[in-house]
């Protein structure tokens, strides 16, 4: 088929694109308005890959989409664009509203557009994946069980806000109209090639260079936490396999609180790079972001029935491939510290009015 994605130039976008070049015929026409967090390095061989085009353009530029339907024709979207950082969505939300809500909706237009030149054959066969988070369904308490693809939605911050108005619209744009769409909701990813402002990547890079490593409150915020490699798996199997209308909930059933992540990453770079203090000395209690979240976690069973599909990676073989990459790629990184963020704290400019 021929594959629109969107974002396929991100963290979680390039890992798919990747996988869909590496393991299918398909064609790839890859949307990305090349944001601070896009870099073409991450796609690797698909760069150059005669499957892959890349198209510079803003998901929210209604004539811009309607252009990239017409010259291509897609046959399915994979939609991952999108503004993901909660901490800079305090900062501030408007980008999330226009590219999570105003972006999605202009692509989901543009689809329901294009269907209409299309014959019968090609409409039923269309798909549109939206790929969404866990945050929208809230926080959990400790002993509360893990969120399913029936969980109420809660969401409790500007990022988190924004992400369920999409899912919300993708739905409506179903139910309303007939678009074959999907949606999937899933945990935290780590891997090679994410921008350092993610808890994983930036505790990983600092535990490298020996700088301090904060960890928000007193580190006992859980999450679960996905290979992305593995979730990129996950997504072409939904994409090929869903049932229009569905969702489908997309986790590695690993969840570790933030504390133990930061010691398990500073273990494994004390045990590649040895010397001097152990990395978790540097290891300090700030200030909780506004709004924390105090759990996420999926359960992944009926995907997984649905699928076939199980994470292939557990945690400590995720953490070492991580750790491994970050330490052999530092000029990547390294670029990124110097020219675009340089690790400072995000998340604590906003003023409250309570």
């Amino acid at each position: 088929m021929k594959l629109l994605l969107t974002g396929g130039c991100g963290f979680i976008g390039s890992a798919t694109l990747r996988h869909i070049l590496r393991t299918t015929g398909h064609v790839v026409v890859n949307v990305d308005k090349m944001t601070y967090a896009a870099s073409e390095d991450a796609l690797e061989e698909a760069r150059f890959h005669p499957r892959h085009i890349l198209v510079r353009a803003d998901i929210a530029d209604a004539q811009a989409m309607r252009q990239v339907f017409a010259t291509h024709a897609p046959d399915a979207v994979m939609h991952l664009a999108a503004e993901s950082h909660v901490d800079r969505s305090i900062d501030g939300p408007a980008p999330f509203i226009l590219s999570n809500v105003v972006g999605t909706f202009t692509l989901l237009e543009a689809a329901r557009e294009h269907l209409l030149t299309r014959d019968a054959t090609a409409r039923r066969d269309f798909r549109f994946h939206h790929v969404s988070t866990d945050e929208v369904f809230g926080a959990l308490a400790p002993g509360d069980r893990p969120f399913t693809e029936t969980t109420a939605y809660d969401p409790r911050s500007p990022y988190s806000a924004s992400k369920a108005a999409s899912d919300h619209l993708v739905r409506a744009w179903h139910h309303t109209y007939g678009l074959p769409t999907l949606v999937s909701n899933t945990v935290n990813n780590y891997g090679p090639w994410q921008f350092p402002e993610k808890l994983f990547s930036l505790m990983t890079i600092n535990a490298i260079e020996g700088r301090e490593l904060p960890v928000y409150g007193d580190g006992s915020n859980v999450r679960d936490w996905l290979f992305v490699e593995d979730h990129a798996a996950a997504l072409l199997l939904v994409l090929e396999n869903g049932a229009p209308g569905g969702t489908y909930a997309i986790g590695a059933r690993q969840p570790r609180s933030n504390l133990d992540v930061v010691r398990a990453i500073c273990a494994a770079v004390d045990a590649r790079l040895p010397g001097g203090a152990p990395r978790a000395a540097k290891i300090r209690f700030v200030t909780d972001r506004p709004g924390h979240d105090f759990r996420y976690e999926i359960d992944p069973s009926a995907t997984e029935a649905a699928l076939g599909w199980t994470a292939p990676h557990d945690f400590a073989a995720g953490l070492a491939r991580t750790v491994d990459w970050y330490i052999e790629n530092r000029v990547w990184w390294e670029g990124l510290r110097a020219a675009r963020y340089d690790g400072a704290r995000l998340g604590a400019a906003a003023k409250s009015a309570a």
